[in-house]
């Protein structure tokens, strides 16, 4: 077996923990784009005859994207302790760039359902890891900090989506949005290979002394994982519900349930929601990007204070509040206000719409022991695809109900509500009983 490798060219150039976000940061952006480009693509996917897309089947291809992260984050917690963090990145870039490329080609609703559901395998292996892997390899004090760093990229490739929509839309083909998400994946693979492993994954595996050569390398003290700790059995969830762990992972799975179900269902359906609220096409791609703006500029803020204050006194009351924001933004949207009105209200509720997911991220990440980081967050994010799977069908049901367009704006203020109490019960984690 030959030794994973610790040192790259690049970190010659720059420090080893800023290559590393940098790398992080670069695929975090291909994943908002990637998630939001579907959403973004609707409304002329639904006008597109060679597809034969009509709006029920729309939700269900934005459900397939939830599917196939659940399956990709229960195989990431089931898998990351065996092939380490670095191996999944790859797999998982790999595979959403060659769902997008599906897409791209697609000839109807068969194979472009396939291609969002590969897209959602790939998504669902790479978000958990990324989180573990950034925050294994950062100082204790600078995890919130770092995770929130590398999930601004996140928020910056999703509002590239509405821009390019805007921008190219409906003069030229949704299928260019595609063929852009493809692209960058050439600078993002070669990126990843040349990060190091995860220490606590080293150690874990017996590579002890190469294991201590990333901690120098970065800076950071010595792992506690030892070759004989098991945070694999039963598929990874077996630690993450015993005694001292069990009530913070059924509120973790809570919250990220809420959380995913107003990512998916609001990224998927809010142009095609502000269409039906009366504005046009392009008013309501731009209104998407001050969403997604929002959520820049609010995790923006979160690296420079709000993260200081997570990891000074905690994550949870920031992912309250972010839930909080997010419902009585909602709450206020549907009163239709005027459009100058709307783009703030969408501004400030991207914080709350995708904010809310992303720190809770990291106050998941944060919340457990060392070795069962990676397990946690997976898993909590496997059981949320639930709500990734809902949330496209929720959006899709209400459009299609003939409801007045108010209830498509509560329909996502309940799970909002529901999980900024999710978060708010979280007790602190105990230490794992033998």
């Amino acid at each position: 077996m030959t030794a994973p490798s610790v040192t790259r060219p690049q970190a010659r150039r720059v420090s080893a923990s800023t290559f590393m976000l940098i790398a992080a940061w670069v695929v975090a952006s291909l994943e908002g784009y990637d998630l939001a480009v579907y959403g973004v693509s609707v409304p002329a996917i639904l006008g597109d005859p060679s597809l034969g897309i009509d709006k029920a089947e729309a939700g269900t291809i934005g459900s397939l994207v939830g599917i196939g992260m659940l399956i990709g984050a229960a195989l990431a917690g089931a898998l990351v302790h065996r092939t380490g963090p670095r191996r999944l990145l790859l797999v998982g870039t790999t595979v959403f760039s060659l769902g997008m490329a599906v897409c791209t080609f697609a000839g109807g609703v068969p194979s472009f359902g396939a291609g969002r559901l590969v897209v959602g395998l790939g998504l669902g292996v790479v978000l958990p890891t990324i989180n573990a892997y950034v925050a294994d390899l950062s100082e204790p004090g600078r995890r919130s900090r770092n995770i929130a760093l590398i999930m601004s990229g996140y928020a910056v490739g999703a509002l590239c989506s509405p821009l390019l929509g805007t921008a190219l839309l409906p003069d030229v083909s949704y299928r260019r949005l595609y063929v852009i998400g493809v692209i960058p994946v050439f600078l993002a693979i070669p990126l990843v290979m040349r990060l190091p492993e995860s220490p606590f994954h080293l150690s874990r595996t017996g590579w002890t002394a190469e294991a201590r050569a990333v901690e120098e390398q970065l800076g950071l003290a010595p792992s506690d994982s030892s070759p004989t700790s098991d945070p694999g059995r039963r598929l990874g969830i077996g630690p993450l519900l015993t005694g001292g762990l069990a009530v913070s992972t059924v509120l973790f799975w809570s919250m990220s349930f809420c959380g995913l179900l107003l990512v998916f269902g609001i990224s998927t359906w809010l142009p095609s929601i502000m269409q039906a609220a009366g504005f046009s096409l392009g008013s309501a791609l731009l209104q998407t990007a001050a969403m997604w703006l929002g959520v820049g500029v609010g995790v923006g803020v979160g690296v420079g204070v709000g993260g200081r204050v997570a990891d000074a006194l905690g994550a949870k009351r920031v992912v309250v509040v972010a839930f909080l924001v997010g419902t009585l933004s909602l709450v206020a949207m549907s009163t239709r206000p005027p459009t100058p009105v709307m783009f703030v209200l969408m501004f400030i509720s991207g914080f709350g719409f995708i904010g809310s997911q992303i720190l809770g991220n990291a106050f998941i990440v944060t919340r457990y022991p060392d070795a069962l980081r990676g397990n946690g967050l997976a898993w909590a994010l496997s059981i949320g695809r639930f709500g990734a799977i809902a949330g496209p069908s929720l959006g899709a049901f209400v459009l299609n109900s003939g409801a007045d367009i108010e209830w498509a704006f509560y329909a996502f203020a309940v799970p909002a509500l529901i999980g900024a109490f999710a978060a708010g019960a979280v007790p602190r984690v105990r230490a794992v009983t033998a």
